[in-house]
């Protein structure tokens, strides 16, 4: 079942070119920045917006709406823009998660474009000869690490549902600044230099982000992807076809299974097989608004639903955004809902999972008596949410490094799209072939299978999805979209997405100044803190309160776009190169 206007809750309990105003928002209430982070302004339009990573797929899906496209074309054209100059977050030899609001029928539902792992995959894939744990990146750089991709399908099935424009049309902007070449941006740029050891082994890989030196190549190069424009083209005439069926798959599965000391088991079974999963969104009532997001096996739509319920139950909004009290508690709220998450949350279609159970009103109300203002929790176990099947599991050990890229488009009709797309770890499995990088999506499952003599929620398993965190969200009000928002991060992801939501809720931000705002997480148990912001001055009174306190960058991608009775709002994240653009 959709969600819709009618629908009053959802899974039993779980529905209980760019205008710019500068000086556009009051003095922010959270603390400012200190650090060197571009100064963005909220940007504002009447008819339609994208918010994406890079300024390039931006003004791309800006175009693609200019020519009366709608949110699904838009989401074609950006996506695959981003593959060719964000190569290392996303792209087509990846996957993606997307919630979308279908204007016309007045329906809320997602779909589940995550990679599969190969059906050749064993539990042994990512243990080492004595049985253990395999070292992190020994099991990404390599075949052995990617699954099957899924965002050829996904782009693919949701444009012939809903699309517009022709095909082929939203894929020539992108094929033309592949054979004319872009300018490698700063990021871009000290993500190559940073990896070099790991994008040097292989040669294809080397060959496009070094020069003839061998050195890593430099910001404002330009750089060409003939290849990539070719299979893009193949992509353009024949659809989803000419990606699972023919010679990029062939390119795809040898590659992985020949990858110089870490093959994988890729076969052409798993691309004959793979297909996109429609998904009821998960939504959680908080204030006045239903915050609605993507299902197992994705955790994020859970775990931030998790956080807001039990926060809710404490004064933030007296508090303010600049108290230690107020982060302690959304912090101790973030650890009680990732123990929950290690424990209960994976590919639903594997594992029985008490998605009602975890947002049960009751149930979340008592998690959050364990929290007590003013001092940290000293130990997070998982709780006992209401469910009907007796299963017996062990905590989760996977480990999700911070790559991947969100955007949001809403067009001239008011269709929405919130999607979060990744290869996983930066660079994925560092493989490259016909012009994209592969995945290594499956280090996103446990190593370990079993603890203690209980299963791993989270285990490798024939054809099943990896867990993830990408939280793409559209939160609702009165039946209608309020807001689509989401980040980048791994793990931190949903700590991003919900502070986000609570700054501009319960701390009246405008939600560029919710995305600017300083970073404070907690997952489990080691509060992290922004450096280089004014968040640094509360160390101190939460050393007190009990945590363990680290200074680190927390390098967020907020993109938002806000859906108001004067028109639309937009806000990009200081932390990246993303845009806002709207007409």
């Amino acid at each position: 079942m959709l969600w819709n206007k009618k629908l009053i809750v959802t899974c039993g309990a779980l529905l209980a070119s760019q205008v710019s105003w500068a000086n556009q928002a009051a003095d922010a209430v959270a603390p400012e920045h200190s650090s060197g982070f571009e100064k963005k302004s909220l940007v504002k339009a009447s008819d339609w917006m994208v918010t994406a990573a890079n300024p390039i797929a931006t003004q791309a899906g800006a175009d693609i709406l200019k020519q009366g496209g709608n949110a699904i074309d838009a989401m074609v054209t950006v996506q695959l823009m981003l593959g060719l100059v964000e190569p290392q977050s996303s792209g087509i030899g990846g996957g993606a998660f997307l919630v979308y609001w279908d204007a016309k029928n007045n329906q809320l539902t997602s779909y589940d474009g995550r990679e599969t792992a190969p059906l050749n995959a064993t539990p042994k894939l990512f243990l080492d000869e004595s049985g253990q744990p395999m070292k992190f990146y020994d099991a990404v750089v390599g075949g052995r690490s990617v699954a099957t991709p899924g965002t050829v399908q996904l782009m693919w099935d949701t444009h012939q549902k809903y699309g517009k424009l022709e095909w082929a049309k939203l894929i020539a902007p992108v094929i033309k600044v592949a054979e004319q070449g872009f300018e490698i941006s700063p990021r871009l740029a000290t993500l190559i230099d940073k990896d070099q050891q790991r994008l040097s082994r292989f040669a294809a890989t080397k060959a496009y982000f070094f020069d003839d030196n061998g050195q890593p190549k430099q910001a404002g190069t330009l750089l060409k992807n003939p290849e990539y424009a070719a299979t893009l083209t193949a992509i353009a005439e024949q659809g989803a076809k000419a990606f699972y069926q023919g010679d990029i798959a062939q390119n795809i599965i040898d590659t992985v299974k020949n990858a110089p000391g870490n093959p994988g088991v890729l076969a052409q079974v798993d691309f004959d097989s793979y297909q996109i999963k429609q998904r009821e969104p998960v939504c959680s009532p908080y204030q006045s608004y239903q915050v609605c997001g993507m299902g197992p096996p994705s955790s994020g739509a859970l775990t931030v639903g998790q956080i807001l319920a039990m926060t809710e139950q404490f004064d933030l909004r007296s508090w303010g955004a600049n108290s230690a009290k107020s982060w302690q508690v959304i912090a101790d709220a973030s650890r009680l809902a990732f123990a929950d998450r290690g424990l209960y949350m994976a590919d639903q279609d594997f594992v029985p999972m008490p998605t009602q159970g975890l947002l049960d009103t009751s149930y979340m109300k008592d998690r959050a008596k364990l929290i007590t203002p003013g001092k940290a929790l000293e130990s997070a176990p998982a709780g006992n949410p209401p469910w009907a099947h007796a299963m017996k599991l062990s905590q989760d050990e996977s480990i999700e490094l911070p790559s991947t890229s969100h955007f949001n488009v809403v067009d001239q009709d008011g269709n929405v799209v919130s999607i979060t797309t990744t290869i996983e770890n930066a660079f994925g499995s560092r493989l490259m072939v016909n012009g994209f990088l592969l995945n290594n999506e499956l280090t996103d499952f446990s190593f370990r299978t079993h603890s203690d003599g209980k299963p791993i929620a989270n285990r490798l398993e024939p054809g099943k999805r990896p867990r993830s965190s990408m939280a793409p969200t559209i939160m609702m009000q009165d039946g209608k979209p309020y807001m689509a928002i989401g980040s980048p991060g791994g793990s931190r992801i949903i700590g991003y997405v919900a502070q986000t939501i609570i700054a501009h809720t319960q701390w009246d931000m405008d939600i560029q100044q919710a995305a600017n705002q300083p970073r404070l997480l907690n997952r489990f148990g080691e509060l992290d803190v922004e450096q280089g912001t004014s968040a640094e001055t509360l160390k101190p009174e939460l050393e007190k309160m009990g945590f363990d306190v680290n200074v680190r960058d927390l390098n967020s991608g907020i993109h938002a776009i806000r859906l108001t009775k004067d028109g639309l709002e937009g806000a990009a994240d200081p932390r990246r190169e993303g845009k806002a653009i709207g007409h």
